[in-house]
């Protein structure tokens, strides 16, 4: 009989969007997978009244919980920042923790902004990852394909192997113009990669997966179908990588990764890991 999993409540707490305070806690909180962390994020926590209201739920769910709740904080006013260490929780301020470090090591005051890391909404860099966004939208699975010149990474292999979410990742998080081209029996029949990549071969990096995986996958889409069979997805699969080794393509299975993993190792092998947005 296995032992219930540890339950603990998170809450993230941001004078903006919580989205770098999710992020972090995401990333720590994943290293521990015999506890089950249910995660509420309270953002534009930019007053002291706002502040008082999220005490009090904090200290509430202490109380119901009887135990403290993990809180993680990307605030920037000192004192709204002291009105939640008065919770009776476990406090990570993610900011204060390295901001006066660097403010030592640089001999200057940080700007102490709100929501300085999101903004930027004329800047070159969040034009970059608009406009990679749209580019990513406009090619994925194939389509517009008299476009691929402008692309920065082509990501090819077989249906439903995570070519999609991690074109959107990259264009999303790093300004990246992915496309991404699916790979068919047709392609695996002929023994070629399709003449519409041929131009762009440096730019080509493949996608595997498992077989039993992509079957499951497929499944949730067409339940039952030639498309989902085991029998299919080994054939295509096997196909799909065969075809990569033999041209000489660079490739990894999505099967085990995370979209982050599979994003960087995208980068180092096209040669974009000095692209920086931040």
């Amino acid at each position: 009989m296995s032992t219930p999993a540890m339950q603990r409540t998170v809450f993230v707490v941001s004078d903006s969007t919580g989205i770098t305070a999710a992020t972090f806690s995401n990333s720590v909180l994943s290293q521990f997978d015999q506890v089950e962390f249910d995660t509420v994020r309270i953002p534009y926590l930019d007053s002291i009244e706002k502040a008082e209201e999220a005490v009090a739920r904090i200290n509430r769910c202490a109380a119901d919980q009887n135990a403290p709740p993990l809180v993680f904080s990307t605030l920037v006013d000192p004192a709204i920042t002291e009105t939640l260490r008065g919770a009776n929780c476990i406090f990570f301020d993610l900011f204060g923790t390295f901001v006066q470090n660097i403010e030592e090591a640089l001999g200057v005051k940080s700007s102490h902004s709100v929501g300085r890391s999101h903004m930027g909404g004329l800047s070159k860099q969040y034009n970059a990852r608009i406009e990679a966004i749209n580019f990513t939208l406009a090619h994925d699975d194939g389509q517009y394909v008299e476009g691929l010149k402008e692309a920065d990474v082509i990501l090819i292999g077989v249906s439903r192997c995570g070519k999609t979410p991690t074109s959107l990742y990259l264009a999303m998080q790093y300004a990246v113009k992915a496309a991404n081209y699916p790979l068919i029996p047709e392609d695996f029949d002929r023994g070629a990669l399709p003449a519409t990549l041929l131009p762009y071969r440096k730019k080509l990096f493949g996608l595997s997966i498992q077989p039993s995986r992509l079957a499951e996958v497929r499944n949730e889409r067409r339940p039952n179908s030639q498309y989902a069979s085991i029998k299919q997805c080994r054939h295509e699969v096997a196909a799909a990588e065969r075809l990569m080794r033999m041209e000489n393509i660079p490739w990894l299975s999505t099967t085990t990764k995370s979209i982050e993993e599979i994003s960087t190792k995208v980068m180092t092998e096209i040669g974009l890991e000095r692209r920086q947005l931040y």
